[in-house]
């Protein structure tokens, strides 16, 4: 009787706090719209929205015995939206043994390793990400982190990335012949415009948010090239049309110029890495508003992880150190041409947490550090079609709000100092 007691009286309590209003008291906050951050303000949230944006450090109702307030005293730190990592696998990460884990993980394996980096990657200040392929156990993480059954950013997810035979994606590369068989659309592998509608509606069928494909070669696959064109644009245009029939958008891995340009021409939203784009490309990113995400940090981490002796294939090493230091390059390229683009990490090539990296790099590519966090709030919101929930600090909008100790826009370095997340809101770190 004393544990149903207590169980009631906790649920009361925690009922009592998500509907009473929180007042959060910011000394710095950038909105994720303006370009300059405004002084000594307070968001005002109810249940899971912002409700109201006043100057000065209110909290009206204190004084009512019938409201019930929560005062967050931010007055000495940065607010702002919560970040959203438009690239990361959840499932796995980065270590000198994760090519034998494809032979020795169950699904639950990287089920319970989902957990950890879901709850590491909320805590660092990023609510919401986009999960750009693996197993499909995405898919259920996604849906634990809806019901509240764990810890984790918003997840958007395309569960199976979508290649050809032998593409960067096709789960079976590298393995010897008897294991290798051969996959087709129900495991993400599609050759000719109808296995590849056929792949579409897979995903439709598994669960997922958006579709992912390899449109060229990739870095950290056991095969030869890292740029070489994997999809025939019609192939192309086929997924694009039948993501459009499902309410998909199509994320797509590309290095290589040529395999970018097809994709572009065949009504992609985004690109991601875009290592090697041309002249050419740039003006087809313009004339079809399509998205670059760049993830910088993943270029340098596994440039960095090449240099280790045995940590990747000797079929990736070489990939590695080629791709991996000229993508900050061609961010800057991009930047400077006017290219639209939102942030994104490359998550699990690297260890989760340390995405916010990323801003550094964005940074040191030329681009100011306001627009670095735009590109990680209202730019990163439109591309994932969700700017009327996310992305700012508005009236109307999801209750998504992070902080930092210290000013972002003179050290860098702060971004890696998250010390208030909450998320849809309720408050995960204070």
């Amino acid at each position: 009787m004393k544990r149903i007691l207590f169980s009631i009286c906790c649920f009361i309590f925690i009922s009592t706090l998500q509907a009473q209003k929180t007042y959060i008291w910011c000394g710095s906050l950038i909105d994720g719209i303006t370009n300059e951050p405004q002084k000594n303000m307070t968001i005002v949230v109810e249940k899971n929205k912002i409700v109201a944006i006043e100057n000065g450090f209110s909290s009206k109702g204190s004084s009512s015995p019938s409201t019930e307030i929560n005062i967050i005293d931010l007055k000495t730190r940065t607010v702002m939206p919560g970040w959203i990592d438009m690239h990361v696998h959840m499932e796995h990460e980065t270590n000198p043994n994760r090519y034998m884990e494809t032979f020795t993980f169950n699904p639950a394996d990287y089920a319970y390793l989902s957990v950890k980096f879901s709850e590491i990657t909320l805590m660092t200040g990023f609510t919401t990400v986009r999960d750009l392929g693996g197993t499909g156990v995405n898919i259920s993480l996604r849906n634990a982190i809806n019901k509240g059954i764990i810890k984790g950013p918003r997840v958007y997810t395309a569960g199976k990335s979508i290649a050809t035979t032998g593409g960067h994606a096709d789960p079976t590369n590298g393995y010897r012949k008897d294991l290798m068989e051969d996959p087709g659309p129900a495991e993400g592998v599609a050759n000719g415009p109808d296995e590849c509608r056929q792949a579409v509606r897979q995903r439709y069928k598994d669960g997922s948010d958006l579709i992912k494909i390899t449109a060229t070669g990739g870095v950290l696959s056991v095969a030869k090239s890292s740029s070489n064109p994997q999809f025939t644009e019609a192939e192309v245009k086929a997924i694009v049309e039948t993501a459009k029939d499902y309410g998909f958008k199509v994320a797509v891995h590309a290095h290589g110029a040529e395999g970018m340009k097809r994709a572009i021409r065949a009504g992609v939203n985004s690109i991601e890495h875009g290592t090697l784009m041309d002249d050419e490309a740039i003006a087809l990113f313009k004339q079809y508003g399509t998205w670059y995400v760049p993830t910088l940090t993943a270029g340098a981490a596994v440039a960095d992880s090449a240099k280790i002796p045995g940590y990747y294939p000797a079929l990736v090493t070489p990939k590695a150190l080629e791709i991996g230091p000229q993508i900050k390059a061609t961010l800057a390229k991009a930047y400077k041409a006017g290219v639209k683009i939102a942030f994104g990490t490359d998550a699990g090539v690297f260890k989760h947490g340390m995405n916010w990296l990323e801003f550094v790099y964005m940074h040191e590519a030329g681009m100011p550090v306001m627009e670095t966090i735009k590109s990680a709030t209202i730019n990163a919101a439109e591309l994932l079609g969700e700017k009327d929930k996310l992305g700012s600090i508005e009236v109307g909008k999801l209750a998504d709000i992070v902080a930092v100790a210290g000013d972002p826009l003179k050290d860098l370095q702060v971004f890696g100092k998250v010390i208030f997340v909450m998320k849809d809101g309720i408050i995960y770190k204070q």
